[in-house]
């Protein structure tokens, strides 16, 4: 629209002749000027299409969180992240780390701490759109070393005691060729200290630094001993306690030994100077529990002790078999751990004692009486238990009435047989032959079927084969 109406307004000016000089000066500029302006707003027009600023935010970032175990391992452990970004950083007192202000992308994290080694030994983790704070979790496990040597020459080093003391203490026994060697051990500084009696040992000790490594060649010389040496015997008794057991020897050297089948014992090539001796035993107390000896320039003998089996404590089972009338008398029976029965009184109750923890069956039993449960089992665990009750019900009576056929033949009576299964083995039930043809069976049990057959005997004891059975049950 502003176009057109330019280019009309200047055809009108052209077609004027009564405009003056000055007039028209005017015009032509203003005519000149007008596509410029034009020109200006076309172009401001269409560069105000983008002209308002975007709102730009920052990416969004994340962390990742986890935890070193135990926290003697974790507390100041190292991690350090790598992938798609590199830091480090150093998990708190209880094991906890954290990495923040992570962009999306997969990350590995390697934790380090000295004298530990980690499980798993790096993870790899990615970020995506949350943080990662579940299963980002190592296992930091204390490296160990070993402090080893030999004693020589080997007589002397065979079976000889070392101590270590220091950081930890611990004993050992050298080989048949001396050598000898403590693991498990941490870092820091140790003493060993060997012992051989009957031998001196070159040096007396030596210290041993564990600092991330094992340490070897920590060696010793045993000397025999030129001095007289001596003994110290004694003997633990009653045989049965004595026999196999096992006496320490400490002090002014350190053995031990076992005693014989009578329980007597001998340390030998003993220097002067003061032991203690201690005899353990499983199973068994002693007194004393330990005895000092000095030796002076003479053996010493009669260094005895006594055994004494320990004793477990035990408990009870106890309970009521009611009403009175069916408990009184009634024969209890126990079964399990131990086997034994008891007998319960005129109220019925009854007890076991002196028994040890175990699992045991209770059965109650009184002749014309059932019983309700017919049993129980009882658990014995560190208490005596009570309330093992059970209800006597008077148990009612049945027989069992059979008749029969006439036999076709002469016959002197019949027999009776009876058995629990339809075809045998059968039992005879009568005592003499039956004159009749009828018997009645008042031995039968509740709670039973059984299968009845009958013979015809004639007068010389001659028996007919088994008749067709016959089937009962006993409610």
């Amino acid at each position: 629209m502003r176009i057109q109406q330019v280019r009309r307004s200047l055809g009108e000016f052209a077609n004027r002749r009564r405009i003056d000089s000055r007039a028209r000066h005017t015009l032509i500029m203003a005519a000149a000027l007008l596509p410029v302006i034009f020109l200006w707003g076309c172009a401001g027009i269409v560069s105000g299409k983008n002209t308002q600023p975007q709102n730009t935010q920052p990416p969004q970032t994340y962390l990742i969180s986890g935890t070193i175990s135990p926290i003697a391992g974790g507390s100041g452990a190292t991690v350090t992240l790598s992938g798609a970004a590199s830091a480090t950083t150093t998990s708190d007192a209880t094991g906890n780390f954290t990495f923040t202000a992570l962009a999306n992308g997969t990350y590995s994290l390697t934790p380090s701490h000295a004298g530990y080694t980690f499980t798993p030994t790096s993870l790899s983790v990615t970020v995506n759109g949350a943080n990662l704070t579940t299963g980002v979790s190592f296992t930091a496990t204390a490296q160990t070393y070993s402090i080893s040597g030999t004693i020589s020459p080997t007589a002397g080093g065979s079976g000889a005691m070392v101590a270590l003391s220091g950081a930890a203490s611990a004993t050992t026994t050298a080989n048949g060729s001396g050598a000898y060697t403590f693991t498990g051990l941490a870092n820091g500084a140790y003493t060993v200290t060997p012992s051989h009696t009957g031998y001196t040992i070159s040096p007396v000790s030596q210290n041993a630094t564990v600092n991330g490594a094992s340490v070897t060649g920590i060696n010793f010389t045993a000397t025999v001993q030129t001095a007289p040496t001596f003994s110290i015997s004694g003997t633990i008794s009653p045989t049965v306690g004595g026999s196999g057991a096992t006496v320490a020897l400490s002090g002014a050297a350190s053995a031990s030994t076992t005693a014989n089948s009578s329980g007597a014992f001998t340390f030998s090539g003993l220097s002067n100077g003061t032991y203690t001796l201690t005899p353990s035993h499983t199973g068994y107390t002693f007194s004393p529990i330990s005895q000092n000896a000095t030796v002076g320039g003479a053996n010493v003998s009669g260094v005895n002790f006594t055994a004494t089996a320990q004793t477990a404590p035990t408990y009870s089972i106890s309970g009521t078999i009611s009403p009175a009338a069916g408990g009184d008398l009634a024969t209890v029976t126990l079964s399990g751990a131990a086997n034994t029965t008891a007998i319960a009184n005129a109220t019925g109750g009854y007890t076991f004692t002196g028994l040890a923890d175990g699992v045991y069956t209770v059965t109650p039993s009184n002749s014309g009486y059932t019983f309700s449960p017919a049993n129980q089992a009882v658990s014995v665990n560190g208490a005596n238990v009570a309330g093992v009750n059970f209800t006597a019900t008077v148990a009612q009576s049945h027989s069992v009435a059979l008749t029969w056929t006439a036999s076709t033949s002469t016959v002197s009576g019949y027999n009776v047989y009876r058995g629990t299964v339809n075809g045998g083995p059968y039992t005879l039930v009568n005592s003499a032959p039956v004159a009749g043809l009828s018997f009645t069976d008042s031995t039968v049990q509740n709670g039973l079927i059984y299968y009845y057959v009958a013979t015809a005997v004639d007068s010389s004891g001659n028996e007919s084969a088994y008749s067709t059975p016959a089937q009962a049950n006993v409610p």
